[in-house]
């Protein structure tokens, strides 16, 4: 069957990251764990087609998580704005509005995503998030961008010049499986990989946190007795107050 063809490939997937990405993930890990005990912010840019909605605002996910949105609006003319500076280039001026407009500040950490470490808007966000001293986790796939050539000035791609890559393991061209009658490969492999990988950095943060004497702040479940008090009336304060 089809299925168990599937669930044999993640399972060769899962186990690849297991044993190509766990120091990787451990490092990782800790460097979440170094930005939050210095009170800066963590940033979850889209991850694999949005990935990072797993661990946001959920039960079992820690209130350190900040979502970031490229595409976050901002009045023209304000402060804010870099949009009426012809010398720079569009491309650059809208990776920097994207971070002035998200919040986004030096010593912060970035985590984003290009499959391919070649996607125009990711290469330009994180290139500008690194000169402007934020740390940036980029999630790619090594076979992928290895196999294509860059589109960024620069001349290179996302696991060149980033903090740190981490390669989600997916195949070039991102699909597992050939199936019979059917032209195109099925099965795509870097959202549940980067999934999988996202929750070991972040088991690797929330240990390396309690080692420090630091209890990170873990959300309950709104929907359940008692959860969403919690989260409002005890978590949200402390994370007010100590960033965590």
């Amino acid at each position: 069957m089809l299925m168990h063809r599937y669930q044999q490939a993640v399972d060769e997937l899962l186990a690849k990251v297991r044993e190509t990405q766990t120091e990787n993930i451990i490092k990782a890990g800790k460097l979440i764990a170094d930005t939050v005990a210095s009170k800066h912010k963590i940033w979850l840019g889209s991850i694999c087609h949005s990935i990072e909605q797993d661990l946001l605002t959920r039960g079992g996910g820690p209130l350190f998580y900040r979502p970031f949105s490229y595409n976050s609006a901002q009045p023209a003319g304000t402060d804010a704005d870099t949009s009426a500076d012809e010398s720079v280039e569009p491309n650059v001026r809208a990776a920097r509005n994207a971070l002035i407009n998200g919040g986004v500040k030096p010593g912060d950490l970035l985590v984003l995503s290009s499959v391919s470490g070649r996607t125009r808007h990711v290469v330009d966000l994180a290139w500008e998030a690194m000169a402007q001293g934020v740390t940036v986790i980029a999630f790619t796939s090594m076979s992928y961008a290895k196999e294509v050539d860059p589109v960024h000035p620069s001349g290179k791609k996302l696991y060149e010049f980033v903090t740190m890559a981490v390669d989600n393991c997916a195949p070039a061209a991102e699909a597992m499986l050939e199936v019979e009658g059917i032209e195109a490969r099925f099965a795509a492999a870097s959202g549940i990989a980067s999934d999988y990988i996202m929750w070991n950095i972040t088991s690797c943060a929330v240990e390396e946190l309690l080692a420090r004497g630091i209890t990170p702040g873990i959300y309950k479940s709104a929907n359940y007795p008692g959860g969403a008090d919690y989260n409002n009336n005890i978590l949200t304060p402390n994370y007010e107050k100590n960033g965590w």
